[in-house]
């Protein structure tokens, strides 16, 4: 199977109101390191697997609207433990409609499947993978 994997990085703020999470109970930032990986069987007539650039450009519409947000206050996160193992999910469905909805061009909707891994630091990070159908 052919990939492509593109990066990005979002500043947030948030909460995780649970005993189970420690400290991180309370408010606090993270920086995450986005990476989201494309999939498909065969490459495009162009030979790629998806414009490296439009890929670049869903990323960055998806995740804008998250940098420099507390996720506490926005109303899509109300009573929302807002894990990194949530947000991977959250931002893997934003992504998969992008592509269905043809912002990744023609090609994007003939992916196979979509990784998104968000680093919380160098030593620790999640992700979601899903296929589209």
């Amino acid at each position: 199977m052919f990939s492509v994997e593109v990066r990005d990085r979002i500043m947030i703020g948030h909460s995780l109101p649970d005993p189970f999470f420690g400290p991180a109970q309370n408010m606090h930032g993270a920086t995450f390191v986005v990476d989201v990986a494309f999939f498909r069987e065969t490459l495009t007539h162009q030979n790629v697997v998806v414009d490296i650039g439009a890929a670049l450009d869903v990323l960055n519409k998806t995740l804008k609207p998250l940098n420099y947000q507390n996720l506490d206050a926005l109303p899509q996160f109300k009573g929302v433990l807002t894990t990194t193992e949530f947000l991977c999910k959250y931002i893997f469905d934003a992504v998969a409609t992008a592509a269905k909805s043809g912002a990744l061009g023609e090609d994007g909707k003939g992916l196979g499947k979509i990784r998104v891994t968000l680093h919380e630091t160098d030593l620790a990070r999640a992700a979601y993978e899903g296929a589209l159908a």
